[in-house]
């Protein structure tokens, strides 16, 4: 010991208390100061995940926007579905496949009757080779005659040329048989029979070109039954039974495939 305080003099009390003041300096940055800090980064690291959490909530309450969906009808399709044993059409009176789109036909009307107003739209497939305007004005006069739906003052129709959303109530649409699965899809009319899908009261043209044989060629009459009928839908009436042989059949029933023993009827009220 006497001969290294006499070699490095002064030094050799110098190097130990920096050994001390060294071991104290790294006690007090390990010491209670340390984890102050430390919980400051956590409460750090909280206060983040607070505010992520926020964020994520505030984001999870917001509506997200979603694909607007084709409309669906507003109630079950219906139409004279599932024909059996069909006759055989009769060949070269209409067209069996048309465009596929249908146009509206020019023109309205003045007011048919009294009570709520009822407003349709009159439509044609585009290639069937029919004059809408006659098509059109005979769907008229069935709505508006008095043994119509309107009977009584119980509603009004008139005919509209404008498919904005809110200026109309139905459409009634006259499509060739080719186009039935287009404009009822899932209804099963075979190609043969009419139906209402939506708003539309769809016209199947070989019905209005030859009727049925029931009605032993009075396309007329026939042409007046099948718009009251998908028309009567399109107003939310079912399907009714022949209520017995040799009583007037109702406008609602599936008159198109058979007359069960009534007596044919277009009219509601006749």
């Amino acid at each position: 010991m006497g001969r290294f305080v006499a070699r490095w003099g002064w030094r050799a009390y110098a190097i130990p208390l920096l050994v001390v003041a060294t071991v104290l300096t790294v006690l007090d940055l390990l010491g209670p100061g340390t984890p102050a800090r430390v919980g400051a980064t956590a409460g750090s690291t909280g206060s983040v995940a607070s505010s992520t959490a926020t964020a994520t909530s505030a984001a999870s309450s917001t509506p997200s926007a979603t694909p607007t969906d084709t409309p669906a009808p507003t109630a079950p399709a219906e139409g004279d579905a599932g024909p059996t044993g069909l006759p055989a059409p009769a060949a070269g009176t209409y067209v069996e496949q048309g465009a596929g789109t249908v146009a509206v036909v020019p023109g309205s009307s003045g007011v048919y009757g009294t009570g709520p107003l009822q407003r349709f739209v009159v439509e044609v497939e585009d290639g069937i080779g029919v004059d809408g305007a006659a098509f059109a004005a005979a769907v008229e006069a069935t709505l508006g005659d008095p043994r119509s739906w309107g009977n009584g003052g119980r509603m009004s129709f008139q005919r509209v040329d404008t498919t904005d959303a809110g200026s109309y109530d139905f459409r009634v649409s006259l499509v060739s048989p080719g186009s039935m699965e287009r404009y009822c899809p899932g209804v099963g009319t075979g190609g043969y029979t009419s139906c209402r899908y939506g708003e539309r009261a769809v016209i199947n043209l070989a019905r209005w070109e030859t009727a049925v044989p029931d009605y032993q060629g009075d396309v007329a009459t026939y042409r007046q039954y099948v718009v009251n009928h998908e028309v009567g839908h399109a107003l939310g009436n079912g399907h009714q039974d022949c209520p017995g042989p040799g009583q007037v059949a109702p406008v609602m029933q599936q008159q198109t495939l058979g007359l069960e023993g009534c007596a044919k009827n277009a009219w509601p009220y006749p």
